[in-house]
């Protein structure tokens, strides 16, 4: 055993860093949209950031929307995020809870979840986490990283929405503030023919909204898929990864994000590799991933 876990060890590490792209085909959305989440932006991983943007980038998308946790919380200043520079089509984008510095270590989070699903309501038509806004989110914080998103190309959308012309055709894209924060307050949207993107970065937060999709992201995928957990995910027990839905639900996908928190200052994944959502991807981005 004592032999196994340092190969153990550095294969989780590899897999942390094995990005694969996720073809998603929604019907009526656009081609080429591309969505990402959690990069958790640091030092120790800034090379890794800027691999999963040369293969957006390669990818060459009409779109790219980026469901949260851009920050750790831990930061002193926002200079890595510089590196949204250098994304070369539009980015639309939301906080999420690491963003505003809420329940970011592990009792913190688990208090978070118990209160979202005790305090929290979710329903499209009487949606309030307002009870999470407890006083524990770092607003400042949140605002100067959005600010600083914003001066590299991202655009921060918290409870907005914005109506954009992909390839020809128009997409509604809403925008909903961190839930954990008690940020989140849904915008009213017009009524409209256009396919309509939610982005919401914790699951739990989500309501059915009157959309054709729902993207979040938030849990890395649940970071070590064991075979019981994967199980659970598929049969829909727990919400990990994947595509959520039916039975008159909206359809949402929870993607496994492209960074992780650490442990002992390293990244580690199982079963559970890092990904770039394509969703409806062109003949060419299909000739790109073959």
């Amino acid at each position: 055993m004592l032999i196994l876990l340092p190969s153990m060890t550095g294969y989780m590490a590899w897999e942390a860093r094995a990005v694969e792209v996720t073809v998603l085909e929604i019907d009526g959305a656009p081609e080429g949209i591309v969505y990402i989440t959690d990069p958790h932006v640091r030092v120790s991983n800034i090379d890794h950031v800027r691999e999963v943007i040369d293969e957006v980038n390669r990818l060459n998308p009409s779109l790219v929307l980026i469901g949260g946790d851009f920050a750790t919380g831990e930061e002193e200043d926002f200079t890595a995020q510089e590196v949204w520079r250098s994304l070369d089509a539009p980015a639309y984008a939301v906080l999420g809870n690491h963003d505003y510095r809420v329940g970011i270590d592990g009792p913190t989070g688990i208090e978070r979840l118990l209160a979202t699903s005790t305090s929290a309501v979710v329903a499209a038509d009487a949606y309030d986490v307002s009870a999470l806004n407890d006083g524990s989110a770092d607003t400042a914080f949140a605002d100067e990283l959005a600010a600083t998103l914003e001066e590299n190309g991202v655009h921060v959308l918290r409870n907005d929405y914005v109506r954009v012309a992909v390839g020809g055709e128009e997409i509604v894209i809403v925008g909903i503030d961190d839930g954990w924060a008690g940020m989140a307050d849904p915008p009213g949207v017009p009524a409209t023919d256009a396919f309509t993107l939610y982005l919401v970065h914790e699951p739990s937060c989500r309501a059915d909204w009157d959309a054709d999709l729902i993207l979040s992201g938030h849990t890395h995928g649940g970071q070590f898929l064991f075979p019981v957990v994967k199980q659970l995910n598929d049969l829909g027990v727990v919400e990990l990864a994947g595509l959520f839905g039916g039975d008159g639900r909206t359809p949402t996908y929870v993607s496994r994000g492209v960074c992780t928190s650490t442990l002992a200052g390293v990244e580690l994944r199982f079963n559970c590799q890092p990904e770039i959502v394509l969703i409806n991807p062109t003949e060419e981005q299909l000739r790109a991933i073959a």
